[in-house]
């Protein structure tokens, strides 16, 4: 049995680590725009419908779930927190790799991303407060630490928005010398980011040991149901084979950098959101890229329902 230590553990992370790790994920975010085009917001009126879909999934029916989850197996109040939190972030920084490697909607997966990370100034802060409060162990946290969501739309402003803003101006106007440059600065910036949250469980490391096992089957459960529920949308909406592989990556890999960093500022690094966001954002990879081997190999047949 696991008691409630956790939920009264802050994970030791130094203000200058904190900064180093604001710019690694701005960096990130601007590789990513480098890619993006105003062409990938029009596409949203040109054919809204997978978009609309994808946004929802994220957005909407994935929190929801999240909470109904929650509810269910009712974890310690810090790690339903870190579900939360995972929940409300938009798509993370490797899905649209990810989509392009299972052979899914690659012009998608980065109209999503774009989409996203613009909504998620908003969405993000409102979706952890509002499903953060509806469940009373949860909403204890919220009142202790008194968030204001409007400082937090303001820091995932800074984080998301410039970058995203900076990178599809550079785009814009040498689109050639943008692709160039994202090839090298997302690879390097991820890396960069993927170390950072290595070398802070390895300070942290006995008690991430202590929780892991717990964990561990929290993150892999949560985050099976975050796919399935982007399949299940996609499909019932009648989406494509391909448009269904893209929304589903979107919605099982979430940006849980930026949940990171907004646990970090806002929550003094609690133990149980950021052991399971950071765990979150190492296992992501490995389910995502698995998914992607199989759907990779796989033959693609339109007619195919599932």
């Amino acid at each position: 049995m696991v008691d409630q230590a956790i939920d009264s553990v802050h994970i030791n992370f130094s203000t200058e680590a904190l900064w180093i790790m604001n710019l690694a994920l701005a960096l990130v975010m601007f590789g990513i725009a480098l890619e993006i085009s105003l062409t990938d917001f029009r596409r949203l009126f040109k054919s809204p419908k997978p978009v609309l879909v994808g946004v929802v999934g994220q957005f909407v029916v994935l929190p929801l779930i999240t909470f109904l989850l929650v509810w269910f197996i009712q974890p310690l109040p810090s790690i339903a927190m870190g579900m939360f939190m995972v929940a409300a972030c938009p798509g993370g920084n490797v899905s649209n790799f990810i989509t392009h490697l299972a052979k899914g909607n690659t012009a998608l997966s980065v109209s999503l991303t774009a989409i996203a990370t613009l909504l998620a100034i908003f969405m993000t802060p409102l979706n952890l407060q509002l499903w953060g409060s509806l469940y009373e162990p949860t909403n204890t946290i919220l009142n202790t630490v008194s968030i204001s969501p409007l400082e937090m739309i303001k820091l995932v402003a800074l984080l998301l928005g410039i970058p995203l803003v900076l990178g599809m101006y550079l785009n814009y106007k040498n689109p050639k010398f943008a692709m160039q440059m994202a090839k090298v600065l997302k690879v390097v910036s991820l890396l960069f980011f993927v170390a950072l949250i290595f070398i802070a469980l390895y300070k942290n490391r006995d008690i991430f040991m202590d929780y892991v096992g717990y964990i561990f089957w929290i993150v892999l459960l949560h985050n099976l149901v975050a796919f399935f529920t982007g399949f299940s949308l996609a499909k019932a909406m009648g989406l494509s084979q391909k448009d269904r592989k893209s929304i589903t990556i979107e919605t099982g890999i979430q940006n849980s950098g930026l949940g990171l960093l907004l646990i970090f500022t806002f929550f003094d690094g609690l133990g149980g959101m950021a052991i399971l966001t950071a765990f979150w954002g190492i296992w992501h990879l490995v389910s995502g890229l698995f998914l992607a081997v199989i759907w990779g190999y796989r033959p693609s047949d339109e007619k195919e329902l599932a």
